[in-house]
């Protein structure tokens, strides 16, 4: 019998990272953002609604700014769930679940009739989103490692300025949608951009893929070596930091850090939410306050991105994360006492500039902490405490501004939450090289 000489395979094909990488960013990133620009647009177009409807159905500052802030509650209570139920069962399903429950809860909070009805509905729309922005940070580490996953959360989190940018001149508009078909300006808003989210829901079970192991659109070799490179970088991270939920809620740099966060978004959604009403108190119509509205955000988008460059270029972010929120923090406290329209508007874009690039850079320091359940549960933790700023924040210039009748003392107390939190992260450093020294492990500076 004649012996059969086998030919070697043909090695496998050498994957580019740099090709590949770009590839899942074109696919993943964009469609992201979009969403996330349409979460943030049905979070704070309340703030334009409110410059009607708390006429028409009889709210006062502090009962809007309750109102307002109760999203956040019902966020807080159910984000950790949420996430955790979403590391079970894909992030494709659950993020389709989120998006278009909380497009069908946006649209009708149109139907609120009193104080009582407008808290309820903000309550249900904050447990229907809780889990979409730490659901999609834990969903990139799923998709990119290191680097591109630093890359791909700078372009998502650009969709905060721009969802107002957009927003907010239409938001303006549909006001003037007042009274046709019967409806109010308000309804007609908050009906036309809650639909929105319902068509992306739906679009998520066929655009995303829960893992590379599941996306045809990349070669095999492509997926085998991305799936091995996350691998190997989440066994790094595990074996320093942790992987399981016990290892997220025994860490006390993460609470420390929920902390840093709440005092950004107190300060992010506190203005962002009350925005409109300082605008429109220079005497505009509803057209121009939307236009003046998007111009902090205009320029915040482009700062936001300089600076998270220049952190990235860093061996250290912190200084840029405390920067940011010193700067925002001292802006608020200057508009405070300002009366010309003019100066009043230029630190507010400070303002906001200064909370967004700090958003850009603080979440860099998180994701080096923890992977696994461990991930799923403290990103969670950390957006879900920080988002109760989100409650804080305008329910305290709601109350501060009926009792003082001005927002100079409401703003003055916003900026030391700012600054307050700019001083906490100068104390904590960079969480995960003091969890590496903590443990004695020697690690090159990167």
């Amino acid at each position: 019998m004649q012996a059969t000489t086998q030919e070697p395979s043909p090695a496998a094909p050498v994957v580019d990272e740099r090709t590949t990488m770009r590839k899942v960013m074109r696919r993943i990133v964009p469609f992201i953002f979009i969403c996330y620009v349409i979460s943030y647009l049905d979070r704070v177009n309340v703030g334009f609604a409110a410059l009607q409807m708390t006429r028409d159905i009889g709210l006062t500052p502090t009962q809007f700014g309750w109102g307002a802030g109760l999203f956040f509650l019902g966020y807080f209570l159910c984000e950790i769930p949420s996430n955790l139920i979403m590391q079970r069962v894909g992030a494709r399903r659950w993020i389709a679940r989120i998006m278009i429950s909380w497009g069908l809860f946006s649209v009708l909070t149109c139907l609120v009739t009193g104080p009582v009805s407008f808290g309820v509905m903000r309550f249900l729309l904050g447990m229907a989103e809780a889990g979409f922005t730490p659901g999609v940070y834990l969903f990139f580490t799923y998709w990119f490692p290191g680097v591109w996953r630093a890359r791909a959360t700078a372009s998502f989190l650009v969709g905060i300025p721009v969802a107002n940018m957009i927003g907010s001149p239409i938001s303006g508009f549909l006001l003037t949608l007042d009274g046709m078909g019967g409806l109010s300006g308000w309804q007609w808003l908050l009906i036309l951009e809650g639909l929105p989210a319902v068509a992306l829901g739906v679009a998520c079970l066929f655009v995303l893929s829960d893992k590379p192991a599941d996306a045809s659109w990349l070669a095999p070799n492509e997926c085998a070596w991305l799936s091995r490179r996350l691998t190997e970088e989440q066994a790094a991270i595990a074996g320093k930091h942790g992987s399981s939920l016990r290892d997220a809620f025994a860490n006390p740099r993460l609470f420390v850090l929920a902390l840093i966060n709440f005092c950004g978004i107190c300060g992010s959604l506190g203005v962002g939410l009350w925005l409109p009403q300082i605008v429109r108190g220079f005497g505009l119509d509803y057209v121009a306050v939307g236009f003046l509205s998007a111009l902090p955000y205009a320029v915040g988008a482009v700062c936001m991105v300089l600076w998270a460059r220049l952190a990235d270029r860093s061996a250290n972010r912190v200084p840029y994360v405390c920067g940011a929120l010193a700067l925002a923090g001292l802006a608020l406290a200057t508009s405070a006492g300002l009366t010309d329209p003019l100066p009043a508007m230029a630190t507010l874009v400070v303002t906001v500039a200064g909370i967004l690039s700090f958003q850009a850079t603080f979440w860099a320091l998180p994701a080096n902490l923890l992977t696994g359940r461990a991930a799923a549960a403290g990103l969670a933790l950390i957006v879900s405490i920080g988002n109760l700023g989100g409650f804080v924040g305008p329910y305290a210039i709601g109350y501060l501004r009926e009792t003082t009748k001005s927002f100079s003392v409401p703003l003055l107390t916003i900026s030391g939450v700012l600054l307050f939190g700019a001083i906490v992260m100068l104390l904590l450093g960079d969480p995960a090289r003091a969890a590496r020294r903590s443990k004695g492990v020697e690690t090159a500076t990167t």
